[in-house]
């Protein structure tokens, strides 16, 4: 008598949506789906914070707001704006290369500290 074990699901055919996978990539804010809602008091500040989103690829809906005791609101796009980019660190030269100091030795005899 022989047994079968067997370890994978028991309908192959069954949708991956049960499983918690995204079939939908998430919608980014600042984007034609998903606008940024921004306050300002002037039509002067309206048009700045117009021209920061036109620099920076980005939709927003400006609301103005002149009224007594009114707050501006652009906390979303700063957020956005001031994401750091991709930092570049660079490496020092391999060891038998030229010293970066301009000395003429290689770097594992001048400024490598063994």
């Amino acid at each position: 008598m022989s047994k079968f074990f067997f370890k994978g699901r028991k309908d192959a055919r069954q949708s991956h949506i049960n499983h918690g996978y995204q079939s939908k990539a998430l919608v980014k804010a600042g984007s034609k789906k998903q606008p940024l809602t921004l306050r300002v008091t002037s039509e002067e500040r309206q048009q700045e914070v117009a021209a920061m989103l036109a620099e920076a690829n980005l939709h927003g809906e400006i609301a103005l707001d002149a009224s007594d005791g009114a707050v501006e609101d652009i906390a979303e796009l700063t957020v956005l704006l001031k994401t750091p980019g991709t930092q570049v660190l660079t490496k020092p030269p391999a060891r038998n290369e030229p010293c970066h100091c301009g000395s003429g030795k290689k770097y594992k005899k001048c400024c490598a500290v063994a």
